[in-house]
């Protein structure tokens, strides 16, 4: 029986093109500016930037008074779509502007919200397992159409609990949920990610929003539950 469920964002929840398109995009044209500017910044803002940049400049290998090397690695990790925790902190925090500001809001498709609810409302427990930050996670739930659906969630998790192709990541979010692993299911459109919850012994299922036959072939063909939206995910 499953008791809680943990879901990837981009790709089932909410449209790839939306993180490409809009998010990623949007933080690239501002990271110098809002790095530069960082001084003008709420303190504990202020700080977090500091602590960031902290984290770049040991990751990149460089000095760490050489901000304007350090943003041109923040913005080849973004045009390299890097999963690397310090840029995705900070891309968290311009976009927690943006939402703010209004210059857009978190998609998320009406079948993920609905279901989402529904699976809420009837005592399952719901999780954000993603490689943008947690901060990134809540604002993507929390300024949606469908309005803020960051209640719901019982937790979030992004990469400090380890990268999404890793088994030992499943393995620290089952403990942390506290259940056996065949009671979390486990929801994303990436084969690799669900190889390794599958390993870490959780439920799996492949989100399949494009309707491509040879994927859902591949996909059944490894033993995963297959959905092409949240209305056919079977719990």
């Amino acid at each position: 029986m499953i008791k809680a469920i943990v879901t990837d964002i981009e790709g089932t929840t909410s449209s790839i093109s939306f993180v490409h398109d809009v998010l990623f995009p949007y933080a690239k044209l501002r990271m110098a500016d809002f790095v530069q500017n960082a001084d003008k910044l709420a303190d504990s803002e202020r700080r977090e930037v500091d602590l960031q940049l902290d984290e770049v400049a040991q990751v990149a290998e460089l000095p760490r008074d050489d901000i304007e090397g350090l943003i041109q690695q923040l913005i080849n990790w973004i045009e390299e779509d890097k999963k690397v925790t310090p840029l995705k902190a900070l891309q968290g925090l311009i976009w927690r502007q943006g939402y703010q500001q209004g210059d857009f809001v978190g998609h998320v498709y009406k079948d993920a919200a609905d279901y989402l609810k529904q699976w809420h409302d009837k005592g399952i427990d719901l999780y954000v397992y993603s490689s943008g930050s947690v901060n990134a996670q809540k604002l993507i739930f929390g300024y949606t159409d469908f309005g803020d659906l960051t209640p719901i969630f019982k937790g979030y998790f992004d990469t400090q609990i380890g990268g999404k192709r890793e088994v030992s990541s499943y393995q620290a979010i089952i403990s942390e949920i506290g259940l056996p692993g065949d009671e979390v299911l486990f929801l994303s459109d990436i084969k690799e990610e669900l190889e390794a919850a599958t390993q870490a012994a959780m439920k799996t299922c492949w989100l399949i929003r494009e309707n491509d036959s040879k994927v859902a072939i591949k996909a059944a063909s490894k033993n995963y539950l297959v959905a092409r939206d949240f209305s056919e995910i079977v719990l």
